[in-house]
């Protein structure tokens, strides 16, 4: 994300919802987006060597998720490339640190730990897990392995560290082409019952899945979830759960036509039934995002690539509400934009105990390569009517660098706790100068006021 350093700005936002809302909200009660100042979480160097596997010289901070608990305080997890290892802060309610310094999740400095993906235990806010890629060569054409760790105690500490996929296949990559693959692609989910899911691809294209009954002390082997003898290569995994039913979705590479699988569970992750192809356009389907709601509602974000412009991504959304099996048809998110044309890919997807819908996404301009800007949009009438594009603060300063990640853009940048409260994070990078993580934090409430965006 951006961060705009200096000014104490106030910018008037009008939002207005395509169709009507609720009963619970009349016209003059329309939900309304407020921000607090943003914080700093880390600072570095802007400095990226060739690749030369773990020896590489990537001295900056990037790859940043983002975590809220019931009480609003916020942990967020990002890495350190100087240092090779994965840290945690975690900001209260107030904005306050927890910690005088960052916690080192990882603790392996001699290979690289990315992408990481996090989730605080909503019966107990000391449990906190994380689970990330390491950039660990057994052997294969690719480095890549997935790891674990829990915090017990608020954060302050991690237990053991955990290798899940103990493979040669390149964990964690999600393959577009022979010469192209994002990091990061790995999933982590949490059940009411405390039970955890991890999902992720590898570059070869197969897709695992493990699960923890005890609170992340063991994992079960990983599996590789049956594709039907899909011969295209699964990337982007994404998980939700809702009682005895788990939800996977998952995009695929080395096709431009391509849609989003759906693999559903029934009895918590125990086996899974076979995939469906779940959208459908002329157009490429990608990084998917999914969240259950109060109803059993499945909700279903991604990005897409339209064959008639394949310069230009839009983030569509569907719904459905017999247990995936049928979706509503999709509708465009992104095609409204307040900020300049351009493209909107690779969604967050968060959801509160209201079942007000949040969607976030990177905003690429025309003739940039790399994300300039984020962008969210809500619902307040659980996905029947969505916001216009709502432009992050400080969202779109060219002079603060691009959007990371340098390792791909398969992230959870948003989290929302049940009592609407948004946290969303993001990386700013300098080539040669300097790269930042910084904390964005808000809330929608229903006061029909004018929202005020502080830009600090």
């Amino acid at each position: 994300m951006h961060r705009i350093a200096g000014l104490q700005t106030f910018i008037t936002v009008a939002f207005s919802l395509s169709l009507a809302l609720p009963s619970a909200f009349s016209h003059a009660e329309e939900p309304r987006l407020t921000w607090q100042s943003d914080i700093k979480v880390a600072k570095g160097p802007g400095h990226r060597g060739p690749w030369q596997m773990n020896k590489s010289r990537y001295l900056f901070v990037d790859d940043p998720t983002v975590a809220v608990d019931a009480n609003g305080a916020i942990a967020v997890a990002w890495a350190n490339q100087s240092k090779k290892d994965i840290f945690l802060q975690i900001y209260e309610a107030n904005g306050s640190p927890r910690f005088a310094f960052p916690v080192n999740i990882s603790r392996s400095p001699q290979e690289f730990s990315w992408l990481p993906r996090m989730l605080i235990d909503p019966n107990n806010p000391n449990n906190i897990h994380v689970l990330w890629q390491e950039i660990v060569f057994s052997g294969g054409s690719h480095g890549g392995e997935i790891f674990f760790s829990t915090s017990t105690n608020g954060g302050r500490s991690f237990g053991k560290v955990q290798n899940l996929s103990k493979s040669k296949a390149g964990d964690g990559k999600g393959r577009l082409s022979q010469r192209r693959w994002h990091n990061g692609s790995l999933d982590l989910a949490m059940a009411a019952d405390g039970t955890l899911y991890a999902a992720w691809s590898e570059y070869e294209g197969s897709l695992r899945f493990s699960r923890s009954t005890d609170g992340g002390k063991q994992f079960s082997p990983p599996r590789e979830i049956d594709r039907d003898a899909d011969p295209l290569p699964a990337r982007a995994p994404a998980l939700a759960t809702d009682g005895s039913r788990v939800y996977l979705a998952w995009s695929v590479g080395e096709d431009m036509g391509s849609g989003i699988r759906l693999a559903t569970s029934i009895n918590r992750g125990g086996s899974f039934g076979k995939q469906r192809i779940i959208t459908t356009s002329a157009g490429r389907a990608d990084a998917p995002k999914l969240v259950t709601d109060s109803r059993s509602t499945l909700h279903l974000v991604f990005s897409e690539t339209p064959a008639s412009n394949p310069r230009i991504q839009q983030v569509r959304y569907s719904q459905s509400a017999d247990g995936g099996r049928t979706f509503t048809s999709a509708t465009t998110l992104s095609k409204a934009t307040i900020l300049d044309s351009g493209g909107a890919s690779f969604p967050s997807l968060s959801i509160d105990r209201q079942d007000r819908i949040y969607v976030l996404w990177e905003h690429t301009a025309d003739g940039t390569r790399h994300p300039q800007g984020l962008e969210l949009s809500y619902s307040a009438d659980r996905g029947q009517s969505f916001s216009s594009p709502i432009r992050i603060p400080a969202a779109g300063d060219k002079k603060r660098g691009w959007n990371g990640s340098q390792q791909g853009l398969l992230m959870k940048k948003l989290a929302v706790n049940p009592a609407g409260t948004i946290a969303i994070v993001n990386s700013r990078f300098i080539p040669q100068n300097s790269s930042h993580i910084w904390l964005y934090r808000g809330s929608l409430g229903k006061e029909n006021v004018v929202a005020e965006q502080s830009l600090d």
